[in-house]
C-alpha cells in the first residue's frame, strides 16, 4: 500500500502563487509515473501535470508556462510550484502515483483563487 499526503493548498489572489507538496510512503524512484489531477466544481478531473520515472514532463494546455512538476528523492515528496494563478486553477488538487500497474491517489488539497 502506498500513502500520498498533499499540502500547501489553500486561497491565493489572482497573480499569485502556491506550491503543492505530495509526500509519499515510498521512494519517488519505485513510481513508474506520478502526477498532478485536478477537479473543479461541476467539471470533470483533468490531468495538470505528469512526470514519468526517468524525467519526462507534460503539462495541460490551461497551465503551460506557469507551473512545473518537480519531485525530491531525498525527502520522498512530489511537488507542484504554481505561478500566476488564475480563478479558473480553483480545484481540488490531487496527486497520483503509479506503480505495477496500480494508481494511488491522495486526499487532496483545495486551491481556492479569488480576490
Amino acid at each position: 500500500q502506498v500513502l500520498l499526503v498533499e499540502s500547501g493548498g489553500g486561497l491565493v489572489q489572482p497573480g499569485g502563487s502556491l506550491r503543492l507538496s505530495c509526500a509519499a510512503s515510498s521512494k519517488l524512484s519505485n513510481f513508474y509515473a506520478m502526477a498532478w489531477y485536478r477537479r473543479a466544481p461541476g467539471k470533470q478531473r483533468e490531468e495538470v501535470a505528469h512526470m514519468h520515472s526517468g524525467g519526462a514532463t507534460r503539462y495541460a494546455d490551461s497551465v503551460k508556462g506557469r507551473f512545473t512538476i518537480s519531485g525530491d528523492n531525498a525527502k520522498n515528496t512530489l511537488y507542484l510550484q504554481m505561478n500566476i494563478l488564475k480563478p479558473e486553477d480553483t480545484a481540488v488538487y490531487y496527486c497520483t502515483a503509479e506503480r505495477g500497474g496500480t494508481d494511488f491517489w491522495g486526499q487532496g488539497t483545495q486551491v481556492t483563487v479569488s480576490s
